[in-house]
């Protein structure tokens, strides 16, 4: 392939302000030396990686489990790729979410978390602390972010996904990703939050800038976070006069013994919650039909299953679409505060380590045949919203966006199949997640 590789975005970082960060940094413990014998390590984070990671996350979990590389940022980090390390260290206390931990200033110089995101006073997120920081916070949080909400935002979905399509069911083709998997989520968090119709479009602008790895320069990225920063507050005042029934007047009023949300930490929560809550969904919702078409003997299963009126295999098949080629690549940044050992690799005060939930999803020893994709897997504890205290919040809502555009999208538009060579597809150039750029579609137009 002769077209470059866009230099890949860190990650949404997954609260009080960091501490400078000290001005050296203790060296790095020695990497695994391959047998003599063996294959190379494979070569990472390039375009033809990004394409398909999973041979050489498969090469890694085999022969060197946890595995010190090189990101194309220049920041070194530990890469944990066996289920059992993975979900250990996704649970370990000692791996700090605090950028504070990092023995480098990586995260200052915008190498680690998201482009503007220290400028604009977002760092107070959940996926950037710590307990009793985290504990408070997520427990405030979550009394706005409740099931109940999300089963009662159900019709709201279901009527967002009816609208998307019907803007392109009768021409015959669309762009997935552009006109369907990117919007839903945008609008539908968007209603979640609070923020009114009018200011929609401009939040899918703004949103848009923020994933689209490599097609600006990552000041755009910036200055689109500053804006949705500066809107955000614009909003959280408003809302504190005229509260109404949506997540941010609930962030607003969340309290617990008296203690409520300061209005950079409700601005801080309320980003995290767009950031992190859409673009999980494009790439679940894109990775998802670019995988069926793929295994279109799965996809004729699933097309029967949802004809007869049946729900239970779209459920699980949503579990193994998440398993098998999931949105969220890598787990966030976290620091060691103190020497861990993982997969018998001594981890050293203030190394990153990155859990490469992709490869952990794949490791035969807790999947059977897990190269294989069968959406009526029962055995299914994949680690593609987390584990631990830092379990991805918003899942309900995205496993509910996920249902509703796959069951629709497959009912609506039955012959709907990909209209290029798969070879010509490509993949966002960023670390954390993944996810595809287009996927373009044709299907029988529908009439009326």
């Amino acid at each position: 392939m002769t077209e470059k590789p866009p230099a890949p975005e860190t990650s949404p970082a997954p609260e009080t302000a960091p501490a400078p960060a000290p001005e050296t940094a203790p060296a790095f413990e020695t990497a695994p030396v391959p047998t003599p014998g063996l294959a190379p390590v494979p070569e990472l984070f390039t375009w033809e990686f990004a394409t398909d990671p999973y041979p050489a996350y498969a090469w890694l979990r085999e022969h060197a489990p946890v595995y010190r590389a090189q990101l194309p940022s220049g920041v070194e980090a530990w890469l944990v790729t066996r289920y059992g390390d993975a979900r250990a260290a996704l649970a370990d206390a000692r791996l700090s979410k605090n950028p504070v931990h990092h023995a480098e200033a990586a995260h200052a110089k915008g190498k680690t978390g998201i482009p503007g995101e220290r400028n604009a006073d977002l760092m107070t997120h959940l996926l950037n602390i710590d307990p009793p920081d985290h504990t408070r916070l997520r427990r405030l949080v979550s009394k706005a972010f409740t099931p109940r909400r999300v089963a009662e935002f159900a019709p709201r979905v279901q009527q967002l996904t009816d609208r998307l399509i019907d803007g392109f069911a009768a021409e015959g083709e669309a762009d997935l990703i552009h006109d369907f998997a990117f919007p839903l989520p945008i609008y539908a968090i968007c209603d979640l939050l609070g923020v009114p119709a009018e200011d929609q479009d401009d939040f899918r602008d703004w949103a848009g800038m923020m994933i689209r790895h490599g097609g600006g320069p990552r000041g755009g990225v910036a200055r689109s976070v500053k804006k949705i920063r500066g809107y955000l507050a614009e909003l959280i005042h408003r809302k504190r006069e005229n509260p109404g029934d949506d997540l941010i007047s609930g962030l607003v009023r969340a309290s617990d013994d008296g203690e409520h949300l300061s209005e950079n930490e409700a601005a801080a929560m309320a980003f995290i919650i767009l950031f992190a809550g859409f673009e999980t969904t494009v790439n679940l919702i894109g990775n998802g039909v670019h995988t069926l078409m793929r295994h279109p003997e799965q996809l004729a299963r699933l097309q029967r299953s949802l004809d007869a009126g049946e729900t239970e295999l779209l459920a699980t098949g949503v579990e193994e679409l998440l398993r098998h080629d999931g949105p969220v690549e890598l787990a966030t940044w976290r620091y060691a505060t103190e020497p861990v050992t993982l997969g018998g690799q001594r981890i050293a005060v203030g190394d990153p380590v990155l859990v490469v939930l992709a490869a952990a999803d794949r490791d035969p020893e807790r999947f059977a045949s897990p190269d294989t994709l069968d959406l009526a897997r029962r055995d299914n504890q994949h680690l593609g919203y987390g584990h631990g205290i830092h379990y991805c919040l918003g899942a309900p809502l995205a496993r509910l966006e996920g249902q509703t555009a796959l069951a629709s999208l497959l009912t609506r538009l039955p012959d709907v199949r990909l209209a290029v060579d798969p070879a010509d597809l490509r993949w966002r150039g960023g670390l954390i997640m993944r996810g595809l750029r287009t996927l373009p579609v044709q299907f029988t137009p529908l009439s009326g």
